[in-house]
Order: C-alpha cells, then structure tokens, then sequence
C-alpha cells in the first residue's frame, strides 16, 4: 500500500488527520533538519496503522512537504 503525506515539521502539538483511505495530514515537533521529522511521521504512522516501523518506508518525497511511504 501507497500513502500520501503531507507534513508540517515543527507544529506546535503532533497531530495526525486522514484526508481520504490513502492520504494523511501530519503535524511532528520534530525540526525539519537531519531526517528528524522523517523519523517523527515514520513513528507516527507506525503508531496509527499498528505496525512496526520497520515494515514503512519513505519512497518519494525525502527533502519536501509531501511524501510517499511504501506500507
């Protein structure tokens, strides 16, 4: 399974909202620098779908707002 990311690094509160079946919108407090919000939406997404983190994937999108991650 594909998903569609949209990321806020650096919000104030972390939240995760699902926009359609295969698209969220994610808000991390980690600072966008050195792949720490990457890790932060990785952790997040995890968390959500209850899988290990391991098993996801940044696909596209490593350096931008919006990212593909392979489930």
């Amino acid at each position: 399974m594909i998903l569609t990311v949209h990321v806020k690094p650096g919000a104030r509160h972390q939240s995760l909202v699902w926009i359609d079946e295969d698209t969220l919108k994610i808000n991390v407090t980690a600072p966008p620098e050195k792949g720490k919000a990457n890790q932060a939406v990785v952790e997040a997404l995890a968390e959500e779908l209850g899988i290990a983190k391991s098993t996801i994937e940044l696909i596209r999108g490593k350096t931008t707002r919006i990212k593909q991650f392979r489930v």
